[in-house]
């Protein structure tokens, strides 16, 4: 049975970055490269400013099919309203439940405004498969 346990214990440190300002598809190739389903959007001064999905960019490349030109900024297609975060301290089970219940892989971490790492579903079963052991 997972016990609660403090998130910070499972957050990738280093997530995978883009900035509202790179080219959309300079952020596909990263998503593509790091084999990841989505990317944390950051500032310069490494605040969270929205988050840019596999489907964001699939949005984007059609886009640009269809309307037959350029695709844009990663700002044009990330999700930046109502971003959901989690603070590091939270309980993991209470996150993992969150999750689940907003049908989302992922969650940025943050704290005191900077992005400090971010939780995935792939952390979330490695969480359970120690305390399962």
């Amino acid at each position: 049975m997972l016990q609660s346990v403090n998130l910070r214990d499972y957050i990738l440190t280093n997530p995978v970055k883009v900035k509202a300002t790179d080219n959309i598809f300079d952020a596909m190739q990263v998503i593509i490269d790091n084999k990841i389903s989505g990317v944390c959007v950051v500032d310069d001064q490494g605040n969270l400013v929205g988050i840019l999905s596999e489907l964001d960019c699939l949005r984007a490349a059609l886009s640009a099919v269809y309307n037959d030109g350029g695709v844009g900024e990663v700002k044009d297609y990330m999700a930046s309203d109502n971003l959901v975060v989690a603070h590091p301290d939270e309980d993991i089970v209470d996150v993992a439940q969150d999750m689940l219940m907003k049908n989302k892989r992922r969650r940025p971490v943050v704290e005191n405004g900077k992005l400090v790492g971010q939780i995935t579903c792939r952390q979330l079963l490695s969480a359970v498969r120690r305390f399962r052991t």
